[in-house]
């Protein structure tokens, strides 16, 4: 068990995006662009396509699709890039760049990338990206795709960082809760995995700048499964602290345990790791009413962004690559912001969530709030607007 308190700062409400159309598959890699009007759908003023006569724009896009372990998410990512560039080409090339996972690698196929391209996406595994964040070479608008090991140090001027980050969602869940149950403790549950246990911290660490107390209960589990006796441990400790929450750092199945035997009385908060999926085949229904938040990609289908992409032909169960897939989406479409508009700040209603970026004017900066939505079994409910 562990007690946080402080003082407090601002408070949120809660994240939610506009309307619709529809989509089709590919996987095709163009290295040239495709004469044709302009199909993207854009926020505000729309963006042109580069003027006739113009030189293409060329995005090397950095994936380790030659890693054992990484070649699953970088192809899912890929997949979604390419969705976005089929259909917003005009103008615009992608170079594929297949890497391995390791940094020396990585860095080699970087140094070779900028002599051929305008901008980078990439690269994908924390450890290239912690390694190129440390090097002298980002001469080009680079966007990498993961978080560096070490946060808060100041990235080169030429990098963007928009990968999806865990510890980002549990903060913003802290400041959902903050803005709807206002004052009291907070009972956080998490089990013994290193992600569980950063986005439970995350959640504290928050919780505890918006000047309110928490305690965090770790539950241990057998293959997913909690004991009797970590249950019973949980009703006796919800009934001596008398939390005016619970926030889960758990999986669904983990979650779902927590929540029948906890009830339904107390408000149950978690981050996207506890998102079952939209298909009722794979229904939990003790998280029926569980606050969660997650891409709209995922709990919103009928996002105007997210109906005018093909869904992913992948494994319907396999959530973290269909959020790598829609990551893929965005980077595309940042990409192609950030290089019809140099040197300007945009907002963009992607499919990870709505988006804030400045880029160009000093050190890059970017924002992603995402969804908030009540789990329904099979469906969501959304809760509050998705804006910046």
């Amino acid at each position: 068990m562990e007690s946080n308190t402080s003082a407090a700062p601002p408070r949120y409400a809660p994240p939610a995006p506009p309307p619709a159309t529809q989509a089709a598959d590919t996987n095709a890699i163009r290295t040239q662009p495709v004469d044709g009007p302009d199909l993207g759908e854009r926020q505000a003023a729309p963006t042109p396509p580069p003027a006739a006569g113009a030189r293409a724009v060329r995005i090397g896009l950095m994936l380790p699709l030659r890693s054992a372990a990484l070649a699953a998410p970088a192809d899912a990512l890929r997949a979604g890039f390419m969705a976005a560039f089929e259909r917003d080409q005009a103008g615009f090339e992608v170079h594929l760049i297949e890497t391995g996972d390791s940094p020396q690698e990585t860095l080699s196929a970087y140094r070779q990338a900028v002599d051929g391209n305008d901008i980078i996406v990439g690269p994908l595994a924390r450890s290239a990206v912690s390694a190129l964040a440390a090097s002298d070479l980002v001469s080009k608008p680079t966007i990498a795709l993961n978080h560096p090991e070490v946060r808060g140090r100041a990235l080169p001027a030429n990098m963007l960082i928009i990968g999806l980050s865990i510890e980002d969602e549990a903060r913003q869940v802290a400041d959902w809760a903050a803005a709807e149950q206002t004052g009291g403790a907070a009972m956080i549950i998490t089990g013994a995995s290193a992600w569980q246990r950063r986005i439970a911290n995350s959640f504290a660490a928050r919780w505890k700048q918006l000047g309110y107390a928490s305690q965090q209960l770790v539950l241990a589990d057998t293959n997913g499964y909690l004991s009797e006796a970590a249950l019973a441990q949980l009703r006796g400790q919800i009934e001596t602290a008398a939390p005016v929450l619970l926030f889960a750092a758990l999986d669904p199945s983990q979650a779902g345990q927590v929540r029948a035997a906890a009830g339904t009385t107390l408000p149950f908060y978690a981050t996207s790791s506890v998102n079952p999926g939209a298909d009722p085949a794979n229904m939990i229904a003790d998280l029926v009413g569980v606050r969660l938040l997650d891409l709209p990609w995922e709990v919103q289908p009928g996002h105007a962004a997210a109906m005018v992409y093909p869904r992913w032909s992948g494994a319907a169960t396999a959530l973290d690559l269909d959020r790598l897939y829609a990551l893929g989406i965005d980077s595309f479409r940042v990409a192609r912001e950030m290089s019809t508009n140099p040197g300007r700040s945009f907002t963009l209603d992607g499919v990870t969530g709505a988006l804030t970026i400045d880029f160009g004017k000093g050190p890059a900066r970017f924002q992603r709030v995402q969804r908030a939505a009540i789990y329904q079994g099979g469906g969501f409910s959304l809760i509050g607007p998705a804006t910046p």
